[in-house]
């Protein structure tokens, strides 16, 4: 399926939307309420017509560690949800399969239609993870705070929900471990099978296949490019690993 970014444009993030509305309004609505609350797509498929009729926001658990999330549905999302389960039995599904059915939209439909409507509109990463990825992304511009969406979707470092959502990383953040639970998981990790020792080993190993390489006469421009690019970050990284260590606290 390839790559799955958020769709981080405001102006594209709404043609996307108009455009699943003129597919189905359950494609939209199905879509507001995953960048509202950052629910699996699966997840959704499971609401019940009873979880949203008459009501003006849904409330939801997030994850293995049941992080509670709210969307305020709007006016014009009231008016659609209305629609959709007027006349409709409150225990089934409200996102259909078919009209005439009472089963759930499927996975891999719901996938095939965010992927043609991405195509029509110039997205081309997009896929099933996309509502989820939009929401973190969102949620982490407005508020910067990378350790909540960490924890949200259970991830074992902020590094990790930093590629998820496409951002280059906060590296006092993603250095710095936050509780004395991820520290003690963290030794553990690096003992095991020697992996801590063979990563720096790895290190150091590229580092002088770099400095050994560099007054090879046979060396473009670009290339001392690309190594002064790579001591940039490098410097960054030791400088805030060196401010990061407990005895600098």
């Amino acid at each position: 399926m390839g790559w799955v970014a958020p769709i981080k444009d405001d102006e594209t993030l709404e043609r996307f939307k108009q455009a699943l509305r003129k597919v189905d309004d359950k494609y939209y609505i199905m879509f507001q309420i995953g960048i509202g609350t950052g629910m699996a797509l699966q997840e959704i498929l499971k609401l019940k017509n009873k979880d949203v009729k008459g009501k003006s926001s849904i409330s939801v658990s997030i994850g293995a560690r049941e992080i509670m999330t709210t969307y305020e549905f709007s006016e014009e999302d009231q008016k659609i949800i209305d629609e959709l389960v007027k006349g409709k039995d409150p225990d089934g599904y409200l996102i259909l399969g078919h009209t005439n059915s009472t089963a759930p939209l499927s996975r891999e439909q719901a996938y095939r239609v965010f992927k043609a409507v991405g195509q029509s509109v110039g997205i081309s990463a997009i896929g099933a993870q996309t509502m989820r990825k939009t929401y973190a992304w969102r949620y982490y511009k407005s508020t910067g705070d990378i350790t909540y969406l960490q924890h949200m979707f259970n991830h074992a470092s902020p590094a990790i929900t930093y590629r998820y959502i496409g951002e280059k990383p906060n590296i006092q953040v993603v250095l710095r471990k936050n509780t004395a639970e991820e520290n003690e998981r963290s030794r553990y990790l690096l003992y095991l099978n020697d992996t801590g020792r063979k990563r720096l080993t790895a290190a150091i190993d590229e580092l002088s296949a770099i400095r050994n390489k560099f007054d090879d006469p046979t060396n473009n421009d670009s290339f001392y490019g690309c190594v002064d690019c790579f001591l940039e970050e490098l410097d960054g990284l030791i400088e805030n690993y060196k401010q990061s260590l407990p005895d600098n606290e």
